[in-house]
């Protein structure tokens, strides 16, 4: 009968070739995996931050791997997002990316969750909050539910496809036919020199398709224009009396004259040489009445990722800067073939 120490020492050798086993094991694999090339041991990537394989050079990073899904439209050639990629990844080395399709369900979901207007589109996942690129940059995300989406108008990235427009919003000063389908709506700043020269095109179309097509004026009055936001209100004051366009025909016509002015006078005066009611203008004009408006107007221009003035969708095609009339025109002539 075997004795009990007999088994003891038959369990004390059971352990010992098992460690052995697992020592050498271990150490089979950190060797046949360093000599064929084919991976690192766990012991051996603690103790390096940088090393290379297969002609390739990896890093060590101490951040967490950020997921990001990328939304997007193979059809649409300025929607790839390689490019936006790229810089991501110098400054998020970590960060492993997933195209979602815009039209499928769960494209459909994160486009309605975020509101989202334009392609491509950035959704990162909560690990990018645990990231120092976050720390230092977190006024260039907006977060829902453990989920951060980047504000690429903020990074100055062209969008490459809008997924719808602009509305033409009751207040909007308008013209031509109400319930085209065809609209033009454009976002402008009346101190802008780019403005001046892009509403005599603007004109001159509104004229030859007033019976086919609804033109919208909306403000994004810059910062570096001292008396654009005046300018902006005056005119919302001078279509409380129907006289937008005329109004907005002296601002650019004289651009030079009133922007080199501190105060509202001049703008007044433009009210009274227009045959408005003066008082009624007046205290409009004093009282910032459609200074909710304006900054309305600037939120809507800031979800279409549009920064600069002026700005023109042609239903969902987006001229960016001074377009001639003839360019307006061919833009409007395929809208209403369509």
């Amino acid at each position: 009968m075997e004795s009990k120490n007999d088994k003891k020492i038959k369990n004390l050798i059971s352990i010992a070739i098992l460690l052995g086993g697992l020592f050498v094991g271990s150490l089979f694999v950190d060797v046949t995996q360093i000599i064929k090339g084919s991976g690192f041991s766990s012991k051996n990537l603690s103790k390096s931050e940088i090393f290379e394989a297969n002609g390739k050079t990896w890093v060590a990073y101490s951040e967490p791997v950020v997921g990001v899904k990328v939304i997007s439209d193979d059809a649409c050639d300025k929607c790839d997002p390689s490019e936006a990629l790229v810089w991501l990844r110098r400054v998020l080395p970590t960060i492993s990316a997933e195209k979602v399709a815009f039209d499928s369900q769960d494209g459909k979901d994160l486009i309605n969750k975020f509101g989202i207007t334009t392609l491509p589109a950035f959704i990162f996942d909560g690990n990018i909050a645990k990231t120092d690129f976050y720390s230092q940059a977190q006024v260039l995300f907006d977060a829902k539910d453990d989920l951060y989406i980047l504000k690429t108008q903020e990074l100055g990235l062209t969008p490459g496809k809008y997924l719808n427009i602009p509305e033409v919003k009751e207040g909007d000063a308008t013209f031509g036919k109400a319930d085209s389908t065809v609209k033009v709506v454009v976002f402008s700043d009346f101190q802008c020199p780019f403005c001046r020269s892009f509403w005599n095109s603007l004109r001159t179309t509104m004229k030859g398709y007033e019976d086919k097509v609804l033109f919208a004026y909306k403000h994004l009055p810059l910062g570096i224009h001292p008396q654009a936001n005046n300018a902006a209100l005056a005119s919302s004051c001078a279509q409380e009396q129907n006289k937008f366009w005329e109004y907005g025909d002296k601002l650019y016509a004289t651009q030079a004259a009133w922007a080199s002015t501190a105060d509202t006078q001049i703008f007044k005066d433009y009210a009274k040489s227009l045959r408005l009611d003066e008082n009624q203008f007046n205290e409009c004009l004093d009282s910032k009445k459609y200074q909710d408006k304006i900054d309305a107007d600037k939120n809507e221009a800031n979800s279409f990722g549009v920064s600069g003035t002026p700005a023109t969708f042609i239903n969902n095609q987006f001229k960016n800067g001074v377009v001639s009339a003839d360019d307006l025109k061919t833009a409007i002539d395929q809208e209403l073939a369509k």
